[in-house]
């Protein structure tokens, strides 16, 4: 029998955030890979999604969301960043912000569109690409001064007459980056000269430190016009599992999105969507709280890395950390990804699976700092082992 499986998407297997957390569960390691908390979200907003299962909210929902959670993203967005948007026509509610970034570029890209993306890049995106028949065109963030960033002549080497999209994840993961109003800069400009859409991922929009500001593209000078933006519950609220996300553009990017979700899933779960809109309106300060404690568990990871003989990249923003292993003697990060369980007991992440420029990312590991202090201290002293 042939291969059933289409061929553009026979080199995407299993996610490697499965077989690494297979991997945790069948050794028994700390699973520092996969970016989930090990803490539920604000008590408040978790009875608002019971009591709204209790009162009857089970059936479906509009299918562009309810409209008191369009309505409580378009106000946030107003509030925080002085952006405006139509609630009816210009937010979009989705299934996580995974989801989201699927349909915008099913929607935007034509076979044979290239789409600009920074590496290393989230996996979903090489795999949507792939599904769109479009063409990726990576451009390298490279450590410089600590932090990961570009070059400008890189990414305006990348544009080709066929470009379509620009996917811009900030704050990124996995490299830590948020990047700069000056780096953001050059990025609208070459959207505005080339007549590109940018799709940008703001999904850790309220995780950031160190007083780093997060800019979305689209408050920049004629991007807002041309910007597809994307964000979720997720990661804001520590519930990754309710897989509520949403997309703010104008009203015929929104349009576009909706045309192909609308046969996909065409709508999610209503009682989560209402406690997200609650928590929008109510519970900021509660991820205020959270975006502190993180701060404090990312330097608590960094120490002990950095004991254990890693360096490190000291991230702006996310939950994760980038770390070297150079420093320990060890050369490629798949490997060593791999034996970790056995030789540390702690899981992480090799980063190169997040380039197409596997050299570019071999000499690093992901770590998640998403967890509980006593977890943290425990992976630490285990990867001292490696000295």
């Amino acid at each position: 029998m042939s291969e059933p499986l289409v061929a553009r998407m026979r080199n995407f297997g299993t996610t490697i955030f499965a077989e690494m957390s297979a991997l945790a569960t069948r050794t028994g390691a700390i699973n520092l890979g996969q970016g989930f908390p090990d803490a539920d979200g604000p008590p408040a907003m978790l009875e608002a999604a019971v009591e709204s299962i209790r009162s009857g909210g089970n059936q479906y929902p509009p299918g562009p969301g309810l409209p008191e959670l369009r309505e409580a993203v378009a106000a946030e967005r107003a509030e925080r960043y002085g952006l405006a948007y139509d609630p009816a026509t210009e937010v979009y509610v989705t299934v996580g912000a995974t989801e989201a970034i699927a349909t915008t570029i099913l929607a935007l890209a034509e076979a044979g569109d290239e789409v600009i993306v920074f590496e290393p890049f989230y996996d979903s995106y090489a795999a949507t690409i792939a599904l769109a028949g479009a063409v990726r065109r990576p451009v390298t963030l490279r450590p410089d001064g600590g932090r990961f960033t570009f070059d400008p002549d890189e990414l305006r080497a990348a544009v080709g007459p066929r470009t379509r999209l620009i996917l811009v994840n900030s704050p990124h993961n996995p490299a830590g980056t948020v990047f700069t109003r000056e780096e953001l800069e050059t990025i609208a400009a070459v959207c505005r000269e080339h007549d590109l859409v940018a799709v940008t991922d703001e999904v850790y929009e309220y995780l950031t430190f160190d007083a780093t500001e997060h800019i979305p593209l689209a408050s920049l000078e004629g991007m807002r016009e041309r910007t597809v933006a994307i964000s979720s519950a997720g990661k804001t609220f520590s519930v990754t599992g309710w897989k509520t996300g949403w997309v703010t553009a104008p009203a015929p990017y929104v349009r576009a999105v909706q045309t192909v979700k609308q046969f996909m899933t065409y709508t999610s779960s209503a009682p989560y969507q209402r406690a997200v809109a609650y928590a929008l309106g109510n519970e900021l300060p509660w991820v205020e709280e959270l975006r502190k404690s993180l701060e404090a568990k990312r330097d608590r990871l960094i120490s002990g890395l950095e004991t254990a003989g890693f360096t490190t990249f000291r991230p702006q923003g996310t939950y994760f950390v980038q770390a070297d292993i150079r420093p320990l003697g060890f050369t490629d990060g798949f490997e060593l990804a791999r034996a970790l369980p056995e030789k540390a007991g702690v899981v992480a992440i090799p980063s190169q699976v997040f380039y197409d420029d596997a050299e570019a990312g071999r000499p690093f590991v992901r770590f998640a700092f998403c967890k509980r202090e006593d977890v943290i201290d425990q992976a630490v002293e285990r990867l001292a082992r490696l000295r």
